[in-house]
C-alpha cells in the first residue's frame, strides 16, 4: 500500500514558490518591527504546559493544545501561542534586561482545532511585543505598527478597521455599572467573547442563566458603537477617555479607520487593559484578521516584579487570506536570474565561467541533464525561467554568448562582461 501524500491535516507543505511568498510575508514583517527598533527572539516549540494552564483560555489549553507526556513523566505541549513564552524569557533576565523592551518573533505555533478558512492547525505568527512602558505612548506605538504593516502590504485603510476597548473597561461595565459579581461577570466575558458567532435568541437565553434581572442593561450596552452611544458614567469614565484619547493620537498620525467596540474582548484570560483587532471591512472576508492588547501581569506570574507589557500576534494564514481578497499578493517570480544550457560535453570547462557569472552578482543554474537542446528549453520555460545562455565549445573558445530572453523570444550575442549588465538592466 503507498503512503499518502498529503501533509498532515491543519498543516502546509511549502514548495518553492510557497516559501517564496512566506518569505515575501517574513521580510516584511521583520523591515516595519526593526523600522520601530525591535529585536528578534526565538524559543524552544515545545514548553511546559502549566505556563499555558496559568493564564491563557481554557478552551486552548483543554481543547486546542498539542499536549503530551515526556519520557521524563513532564506535561509538554506543543507551543499554541508565543506570549507565556516571551513572558517567561523576560521574567528569567528581569533584572539583566534594560527597559523597555521591543522584541519580536515568528515562530510556528500548534493549535488542535477543526481546519477552515482562516483557521488551520499550524500557523507562523508575527509577534510584536514593548515591556516597560505603562503609559498610553505604548499602546499608541503598538497599534501604529500594526497599522504599518498593513499599509507596508499595500492596504488601503478603508480595507481593515481598528477596533478598540478596554478590559477594565469592561469590567467597570459589568460589576460597577451593571451590578455582576465576579462569577456572573466571568461568565458574561466568555459569552461576550462569542457575542458575534450565536443567535440573538440564545445570547438573550445565555445572559438570563446568567443575570435574568440585567439581560435587558446588559443588551442594550452591547448594542453601542461608539462613546456617544455609551450610558454617561460609562462614557465619562477615566479609562473610556483613555480609549477615546488613545483614538485621537492614531488619528494624528493618519490612522483614522479605528473603532470603539464595547462587545470585545479576545478570549485569553491574561489581557488587563487596551485590546484591539484588526477587522478586514471586505464582505466576503469579513473576519478578525489579527490582534492583541495590554498583558500587564504575565511577567509576574513567573514569580519576579510585574512589568507594563502590550502586543499583538498576526498568524500568516488569516493575512493571506487578506492579501487574497483584496489583490494584494505579489506574483512571485522565479529567483534565478540565469540557466546555462549545455551544448555538448563542456560542464568542466564551463565551471570558470559559471563562477565569473556568479562573482558578477547572478543566480545562476545549470542544465547539466545532457538532454537534447530543445528538451532542456522546454524544461527552462516550465521551471519560469527567464534568461539563458547557450554554453558551447565554440562559445567557451570565442568568448561569444548568446543570451536569449525566453519571455521574448529575443536572442543577442554577448562577452562575459556584457552578461550580468544586461540582465539586471532589463
Amino acid at each position: 500500500m503507498a503512503l499518502d501524500t498529503k501533509p498532515y491535516k491543519g498543516a502546509r507543505d511549502f514548495y518553492p514558490a510557497d516559501k517564496q511568498l512566506q518569505n515575501y510575508i517574513f521580510g516584511i514583517w521583520r523591515e516595519v518591527a526593526a523600522s520601530y527598533g525591535y529585536q528578534e527572539y526565538d524559543a524552544p516549540i515545545i514548553e511546559p504546559l502549566d505556563i499555558y494552564a496559568a493564564k491563557t483560555s481554557q478552551e486552548i489549553v483543554n481543547e486546542q493544545t498539542y499536549s503530551f507526556e515526556d519520557r521524563g513523566g513532564r506535561k509538554v505541549t506543543l507551543r499554541p501561542e508565543m506570549t507565556p513564552t516571551v513572558s517567561r524569557m523576560v521574567a528569567a533576565k528581569r533584572q539583566e534586561l534594560a527597559l523597555p523592551l521591543r522584541w519580536y518573533s515568528i515562530p510556528n505555533l500548534w493549535r488542535y482545532e477543526r481546519p477552515q478558512r482562516g483557521r488551520l492547525r499550524e500557523h507562523w505568527q508575527l509577534n510584536v511585543d514593548l515591556f516597560g512602558i505603562a503609559g498610553i505612548e505604548a499602546d499608541h506605538e503598538i497599534i501604529a505598527i500594526a497599522d504599518a504593516i498593513m499599509q507596508r502590504f499595500g492596504a488601503k485603510r478603508d480595507m481593515y478597521v481598528i477596533r478598540l476597548n478596554s478590559r477594565q473597561l469592561t469590567n467597570y461595565i459589568l460589576q460597577d455599572f451593571i451590578g455582576l459579581n465576579s462569577e456572573q461577570s466571568a461568565a458574561t466575558i466568555r459569552l461576550i467573547d462569542r457575542i458575534h458567532k450565536i443567535p440573538a435568541d440564545e445570547l438573550k437565553a445565555a445572559l438570563n442563566d446568567i443575570a435574568a434581572d440585567k439581560t435587558d442593561q446588559l443588551l442594550n450596552i452591547f448594542k453601542a458603537h461608539s462613546y456617544d452611544a455609551l450610558p454617561e458614567d460609562i462614557k465619562n469614565h477615566k479609562i473610556a477617555q483613555h480609549l477615546h484619547k488613545l483614538e485621537m493620537m492614531l488619528a494624528r498620525g493618519g490612522i483614522t479607520n479605528t473603532k470603539f467596540d464595547v462587545t470585545l474582548m479576545r478570549g485569553f484570560d491574561y489581557y488587563t487593559d487596551i485590546v484591539f483587532e484588526v477587522f478586514d471591512t471586505n464582505p466576503e472576508n469579513s473576519r478578525a484578521i489579527f490582534g492583541g492588547g495590554r498583558y500587564d501581569g504575565l511577567v509576574g506570574a513567573f514569580g519576579v516584579e510585574p512589568l507594563p507589557t502590550i502586543g499583538f500576534g498576526l498568524g500568516d494564514v488569516t493575512l493571506h487570506d487578506f492579501l487574497q481578497t483584496h489583490n494584494l499578493l505579489p506574483t512571485i517570480k522565479q529567483p534565478v536570474d540565469l540557466c546555462v544550457i549545455t551544448i555538448g560535453d563542456v560542464y568542466l570547462e564551463a565551471q570558470k565561467l559559471l563562477t565569473d557569472l556568479r562573482s558578477d552578482g547572478l543566480k545562476v543554474v545549470v542544465d547539466s541533464t545532457g538532454r537534447k537542446i530543445d528538451k532542456q528549453l522546454k524544461s527552462a520555460d516550465k521551471a519560469g525561467f527567464e534568461w539563458i545562455l547557450f554554453v558551447g565549445e565554440q562559445e567557451l573558445a570565442s568568448g561569444d554568448y548568446k543570451l536569449k530572453h525566453l519571455p521574448s523570444g529575443k536572442e543577442q550575442s554577448l562577452g562575459l562582461g556584457e552578461i550580468a549588465k544586461t540582465i539586471k538592466t532589463s
